[in-house]
């Protein structure tokens, strides 16, 4: 299995756990069948991939002008069309897809993180701090 692929199942997996946890947490987002969540997943990821870089430009300056809380408004809609065109996947207002969009976004974040697939990266490390002459056996901030 080529590495491109296998990072493209990893994250269909994380993304696919993510709309699972949204479907128990928000109401109003909901799926009749495992294959409509799996279908619907994959249909996010595709219109993530190809639609969303579109409309995050066409709405670039709408998106600087609130600070980037456009772009939730964004990924609220593109959920709300993926509950529009599954069948057995269902968004019931654009309110309960901004909450899901949200919720998917933190999640998702989370176990990319947790499982460092993506550019999705938290490094903890700890080392010594170097002394130096001028330092006089002081505590020393590293930044």
């Amino acid at each position: 299995m080529s590495p491109a692929v296998k990072k493209f199942l990893q994250s269909w997996v994380i993304n696919t756990l993510a709309v699972l946890a949204v479907t128990q947490l928000v109401r109003g987002i909901h799926y009749d069948s495992n294959a409509g969540l799996i279908v619907a997943t994959l249909v996010l990821g595709i219109l993530n991939t190809f639609l969303r870089p579109v409309l995050l430009l066409l709405s670039l300056p709408l998106i600087i002008a609130t600070l980037g809380f456009f772009m939730l408004v964004i990924n609220a809609m593109l959920l709300y069309w993926v509950g529009s065109i599954v069948r057995d996947f269902h968004v019931d207002s654009f309110r309960a897809a901004f909450w899901g969009a949200l919720g998917i976004g933190i999640i998702s974040f989370v176990l990319h993180s947790v499982t460092g697939i993506g550019r999705t990266r938290i490094v903890v490390q700890r080392h010594k701090s170097s002394m130096r002459d001028d330092d006089r056996g002081g505590p020393t901030i590293d930044i």
